[in-house]
Order: structure tokens, then C-alpha cells, then sequence
């Protein structure tokens, strides 16, 4: 009977295949993966410690500790402005910035929803951080990686600084 799955044999060279299930860390050569690695790691460390239930500002403050803990340097609500045609049209607060270069998203829903993953994309691309981690304190620890690359992003040039040169 299959249940959609794919053995894998620990005695075999699985190395060239490309469906293996697990995985024990992020493949090489993704932008910031260590930095990701350890933010996802002590975002499992605040949710392990604080459950689920509370609301976003606490899980905030609470990642923010853990973080400047582990050696991480960390700004909260970071100003993230939308310029149109050169004109400031609106403004954001993103979550938190680690080491000026992951954005964080932070949620405290049931689940994590598309519009959730396009809130941190918008945030992506108005700024000039390109990784960013949709972290999720539901009833299921949950997070989602982003990446917008520099190259691909359509934004002119802003008037003001950059959101990650004011958060380092």
C-alpha cells in the first residue's frame, strides 16, 4: 500500500536523487542561509518556551530577547515607506530586521495565509533587504522563507535611506 511517500535506505547513496523528504539543514548557497538557520532556531526556542496563545508583541519582545541572546542584532518596527512615482504614498512597520539584511513577519494566526506571504513580499520589495521569514505562533509553529533578489525588485530610486542601513 503507498501512502505517497518514498523510502529512503540510510545504506545507499541518495545523493544524486532528488526526492528525499528530509532534510537536516537549508541547502548551501542560499542568500543568508546560516543567519536563517539560527533566527528559525530560536524562533522554535521562544515558541517551544511560550506556547501559543499570545499576541504578536509579545512573541516580538520575547524573539527579541532570544535573539540579542544568541548574539543577534535586532530593530523593531522598522519604518518601511512606498514611494510612487517618486512621492511617498504610505508607510509600513516591518516586525524586525536581524543584522540589518532578514526582515522578520511575525504572526500570531491560526495558520499562515497567502496574503500573509504577499504582506512580506510588499515589504521585500519597498526595501532593499532581500530575505525575509514569515514566522508564525499559531497553534502549530509555523514559517515560511522569501526571498526577493535586488535585481528583480522595480523600485526607483527613494529620496530617503535605506530600511535596513537605518535598522544596523
Amino acid at each position: 500500500m503507498s501512502h505517497g511517500f518514498t523510502r529512503i535506505y540510510t545504506d545507499h547513496d541518495h545523493s544524486n536523487r532528488v526526492d528525499l523528504l528530509v532534510m537536516s539543514s537549508l541547502p548551501l548557497g542560499l542568500k543568508h542561509s546560516a543567519l536563517t538557520e539560527k533566527i528559525i532556531g530560536v524562533f522554535y526556542d521562544v515558541y517551544n518556551e511560550l506556547g501559543h496563545g499570545f499576541l504578536e508583541s509579545t512573541y516580538a519582545e520575547a524573539l527579541i530577547v532570544a535573539l540579542q541572546e544568541s548574539g543577534l542584532g535586532t530593530a523593531r518596527e522598522v519604518p518601511v515607506p512606498v514611494w510612487f512615482r517618486g512621492k511617498k504614498v504610505g508607510q509600513y512597520y516591518a516586525d524586525l530586521i536581524v543584522e540589518g539584511v532578514v526582515l522578520l513577519e511575525l504572526k500570531a494566526a491560526r495558520t499562515l495565509e497567502s496574503a500573509h506571504e504577499a504582506q512580506l513580499l510588499h515589504y521585500l520589495r519597498a526595501t532593499d533587504v532581500e530575505v525575509g521569514l514569515l514566522l508564525n505562533f499559531g497553534l502549530r509553529p509555523q514559517f515560511r522563507r522569501l526571498l526577493f533578489d535586488n535585481e528583480r525588485k522595480k523600485i526607483l530610486e527613494n529620496p530617503c535611506e535605506s530600511v535596513a542601513k537605518v535598522s544596523s
